[in-house]
Formats: C-alpha cells, sequence, structure tokens
C-alpha cells in the first residue's frame, strides 16, 4: 500500500508539521489518506473517542486527514516520568513502564505492536503519510528501530528528509544524515525539504544544487517560516502562536507556569486564541505575581514539580494571590498541588505528602488511568473536555472537573478552554475580579474554526512551496 514516510534531520525540524499538511493536502485530492507515527515520545497527549490515548500531534494530523482519531495512528506512547523513565502506552492503553538503560533491548514487543498498526491502517487507505521521531542517523538506535527507518524497511516507503534552516547547519545536517545510514537505508531515500526558511531563496540555491550533486538527492522545496502556524507540540510550553496582542485595545494577562515536567501544554492553545489575552510561559514569580491570571498546567509528575514550585518561590506567589483574591487555575497536576494533601504510590511513589491546602480533599493516585471525554454545563454554557490521570482529588464540582474555592480554581480536565463560550464567560469573571477592562471581543474566533483555517493555510503553503505531487508519485513507487 503507498506510503511516504517523514524524516528530520533533528527534533523539531517541521515533522509534524509537514506531515500534517500532507495528510490536508492528499485529502484534498480525494485521496483516503491517515497519518502514523509508530512511536511518540510525549507528555502532550489526547484522548480520543474510543477512549485511547494517543499523541496530540498525531490527533491533529488525523484531523487533518479527514478521519477519526485513534489508536492505530499513534500505536506506542511514551510519556516521561523522569530522565529516566518513561510510562509506556500501547494501542491506546497503559503498558507498564520502560527504563532508559531498557531503551535499547526493550522494543522488540512494541516494535510488533507499531508494524501490526501499519499494517492494519494500510489496509484501509490509499496513502499513510508516517512521521518518524528524532534523526534516522542515530545510529546508535538503528538496532530494533521501529519509528525511522526501520519502520521504512517494513513498509517499503520512501523517506523524505525535512531539516530546519532556521537553527543553521540544515545543508551539513542532510548530508551527515545520508553519509551516516547504511546502503539499504540510504537508498529509501527519495529527497529533501528544507523548513522554515526567512530570507531570499535565490541565495539558498547554489547550496541546494551542489548537496544534490554530491549525494544524488531532489529538493522537494523550500518551506518559508510560518509564524502563525502551530502544531500541537511534543514536548514543551510554548507561546506566541498568534498574532501579537496590540498594546492599544484592553489585555488581560495570563501567565503559565513553566513546570519541569509540564504535560499536555495545549490547555494553553485557546487561551492564545482569545483576542486581547496575552500569554506568557515563565519561570519568573515577579511574572507570576503581575498576571491578572496565573495557570498552573498539567504535570507527568506533580510531587517533583510541586516540590519544584515550592524551591522556586511561586508556591508563595500562589498563597499570595489567594490571599488577595487574585485568580489562580490549576490544570489537571496543577490542580492537584493545590488540594490540602497528595497520596502517591504510583506516579512518584512519594507516599503522602502536602499540597498547597488552597482547595480542600486528598489527591488519591491508583494505578488506573482515567481516560475519559466529560462534558457538562457550567452557568447555562456547555463545556467538554478530556481526562488523562492516576490522580483522583475530592473534587466538589463546582467548577467543571474540580472546584473553586474564593479565586483559586482547579480542574482535571484537559481542553475545557476549547468550549468557546464557556472560555469567554470564565475569562471574563477573571477579568471583573482584577479589574482590568479587557473583555470577550464579539466577532471572536471560533477555536476549532481557528484550527481548521490553520491547518489550510500549512496545505496551501506546501502546495506553493514544495512538490506535493512528486511526494505523492514517490509514495505510489511504494507499492
Amino acid at each position: 500500500m503507498p506510503g511516504i514516510l517523514v524524516a528530520g534531520t533533528t527534533s523539531d525540524a517541521g515533522k509534524s508539521l509537514v506531515t500534517t499538511g500532507l495528510c490536508r493536502a492528499l485529502r484534498r485530492r480525494g485521496l483516503r489518506v491517515a497519518p502514523f507515527k509508530a512511536q511518540n515520545m510525549s507528555n502532550n497527549s489526547m484522548v480520543c473517542t474510543d477512549g485511547s490515548e494517543i499523541g496530540r500531534a498525531q490527533y491533529l494530523q488525523a484531523l487533518a486527514a479527514g478521519v477519526e482519531p485513534g489508536s492505530l495512528h499513534n500505536p506506542v506512547l511514551l510519556k516521561p516520568s523522569s530522565d529516566r523513565r518513561s510510562f509506556v502506552v500501547v494501542r491506546g492503553r497503559p503498558a507498564g513502564e520502560l527504563r532508559s538503560g531498557e531503551y535499547a533491548t526493550g522494543r522488540t514487543a512494541l516494535a510488533a505492536a507499531a508494524f501490526d498498526a501499519y499494517d492494519e491502517l494500510a489496509a484501509t487507505c490509499d496513502v499513510v503519510v508516517c512521521e518518524g521521531a528524532g534523526s534516522p542517523a542515530e545510529i546508535n538506535l538503528r538496532e530494533g528501530d521501529y519509528v525511522n527507518m526501520g519502520l521504512a524497511r517494513h513498509g517499503r516507503l520512501p523517506v523524505v528528509l525535512v531539516a530546519d534552516i532556521d537553527r543553521g547547519g540544515a545543508l551539513a545536517a542532510i548530508y551527515g544524515t545520508w553519509g551516516l545510514l547504511d546502503e539499504a537505508d540510504r537508498a529509501l531515500l527519495s529527497g529533501y525539504l528544507v523548513n522554515k526558511f526567512r530570507g531570499d531563496e535565490t541565495v539558498l540555491k547554489p547550496g541546494l544544487a551542489e548537496l544534490t550533486r554530491r549525494c544524488g538527492l531532489p529538493s522537494y522545496g523550500v518551506v518559508p517560516w510560518l509564524r502563525d502556524v502551530w502544531i500541537d507540540s511534543e514536548d514543551a510550553l510554548s507561546n506566541g502562536r498568534y498574532a501579537p496582542v496590540s498594546p492599544e485595545e484592553p489585555t488581560l494577562s495570563v501567565a503559565a507556569v513553566a513546570l519541569p515536567r509540564t504535560s499536555n501544554a495545549t490547555d494553553l492553545d485557546a487561551l492564545e486564541c482569545e483576542p486581547g489575552v496575552a500569554v506568557t510561559v515563565t519561570r519568573d514569580p515577579r511574572v507570576c505575581a503581575s498576571a491578572d491570571l496565573l495557570v498552573l498546567p498539567g504535570s507527568r509528575a506533580t510531587v517533583a514539580d510541586l516540590r519544584w514550585l515550592r524551591e522556586s518561590g511561586i508556591a508563595d506567589v500562589v498563597r499570595d494571590r489567594a490571599a488577595k483574591g487574585r485568580p489562580v487555575l490549576g490544570i489537571c497536576g496543577g490542580y492537584q498541588m493545590l488540594c490540602e494533601r497528595i497520596d502517591d504510590p504510583v506516579e512518584s511513589r512519594a507516599g503522602a505528602v502536602d499540597g498547597l491546602g488552597l482547595l480542600g480533599g486528598t489527591v488519591q493516585f491508583t494505578t488506573d488511568k482515567v481516560l475519559g471525554r466529560p462534558s457538562a454545563v457550567w452557568r447555562g454554557l456547555p463545556v467538554a473536555g478530556y481526562t488523562i490521570h492516576h490522580g483522583r482529588p475530592d473534587a466538589d464540582g463546582s467548577f467543571p472537573g474540580g472546584a473553586t474555592t474564593g479565586s483559586i480554581t482547579g480542574t482535571m480536565w484537559h481542553g475545557i478552554f476549547e468550549s468557546d463560550d464557556f472560555r469567554a464567560a470564565w475569562l471574563r469573571q477573571v477579568a471583573e475580579t482584577t479589574g482590568s477592562a479587557w473583555r470577550p471581543a464579539a466577532d471572536r474566533p471560533r477555536f476549532a474554526a481557528a484550527r481548521e483555517a490553520m491547518i489550510d493555510r500549512l496545505a496551501d503553503t506546501l502546495e506553493t512551496h514544495a512538490d506535493v505531487d512528486r511526494m505523492i508519485e514517490v509514495a505510489g513507487e511504494s507499492r
């Protein structure tokens, strides 16, 4: 079955972006297309309608392809809980943990699950657009690899190398990748794509011509830097995806704490979509103190991040805000930190520890993971989200998925701010509490529509600056 693998010369080269754009471009041509990532290492995940958990980027790619997201699109998900340990999700369900010393040898069963999922998915599609992970030139991990050249070998997939020229060294990275691969893997390389380019492309062309002469790989194009096109990131909090807030308009300032083990940071995306809402990702206690709203995002290591919160001085800021009636929102792990007590024999294995005590109840961690797509009504407005957690707080339901005490709010639901009317109403309440002049705009964008427009713009850019037709031809030649 035809397919193609989008591999990067480095992490964050733009593999997810190119895969998403290709999925939408192929869908426009009437092809049955689906995304696939054999293994994703990410703490930003999503719960599908069938209750399975997959990487957030693959969820977005499935939407771009016009298919219902599911575990076939990301059969193996590794969720790091420390520098040396990751929780494993296979076909959307918890499957134990993997330690760093076991990574090179413990992948046989994971590879089998990934290849089975690819074969099952490929049987239902015209084209499968696969995304690699990291770099295919990580030759120390080549034995047992099933997400880069191992997957390409399994599916006889042509490979497109994506290089991030904004970082510098893109031509060397392409040439070095070609040079490090063995002959059998090198034979699967079909071409390269330069990504995140700024400036005059004619200056770059002689370098591309020489690169092609030396390694024989054709260029599929040069994709420009796209500031307002965002792809759900795999790991970190990020902001600034939308147009900057105008200094002439009333502003609602939001400070999001950059926890060391942030999880599901994509909750901020919908806040940034709201006109006049300025989101800053920070570890500066002064910024946390001055913002209209302080957000404690999700965490994959709640107890460890709570300890860091205290050591950084931000815990004192949170208590001070509570005393002054200034809003604080905790989401999932951030909510758990706000509770009176945390009993965790599972995630951190720390046992019972004191929380910040600003919201009532005890958080009890259990081995069973809660995966769901809950919904509710808040002051007459519908709100929906998704849940991914082991810790269960004693929530009184005074807020969707959580509780409110004074100016302190917690929820176990991710994605609640994608509910447009709820988001606008709750942020209006925050503004009124803090005395901000900001109010929701009558013509504010709908989040789902803004995301669709972003995907379309990405596909349009690939159609203009990359040889999509040739990539489709190459994919078809993989039969």
